[in-house]
């Protein structure tokens, strides 16, 4: 019930700061990644306010045994650049420049998103659920050129 609870909030605290930070509106999403045109820098500061509190959090979680809550906490993130982190990497920034939303505002915004927010999270969801698949298939596919 706490860990929920603490969810509820956490979620309810993401989206507020999403929402406040500018991160649901397209226009200034994609104004902040028009960097040759009409380039909006404003984002950037959305950016350093996420990066600062979350060095801190990973900082006091180094030093834990075991989350507050309970369960178990995360693995640090692999530094390896490999052929998965890079097209997954072109496949949400293509998403994020055509659209102005990624994953989190996108959630965020379903309520008044309109029909085309509605189209984009149900197409991502729709990509979330066949990744596994096509990327089972590629990698069939590069093991099979491999042996001829």
């Amino acid at each position: 019930m706490l860990r929920n609870l603490f969810a509820f909030f956490a979620g309810g605290l993401f989206g507020a700061g999403l929402l406040v930070s500018g991160m649901t509106n397209t226009e200034k999403v994609q104004g902040w990644l028009d960097i040759f045109g009409d380039w909006d820098p404003t984002l950037a500061f959305v950016l350093g306010g996420a990066i600062l509190p979350m060095a801190v959090a990973w900082n006091i979680a180094a030093r834990r045994a075991r989350p507050v809550l309970g369960g178990t906490l995360p693995g640090k993130p692999g530094s390896e650049i490999d052929r998965n982190l890079v097209v997954g990497s072109v496949i949400f920034g293509m998403g994020w420049g055509l659209a102005g939303l990624c994953p989190g505002p996108a959630v965020a915004s379903i309520s008044w998103g309109g029909f085309g927010g509605a189209v984009f999270l149900a197409a991502m969801i729709l990509g979330m659920l066949a990744a596994p698949a096509v990327r089972q298939r590629l990698e069939s596919a590069g093991t099979a050129l491999q042996r001829s």
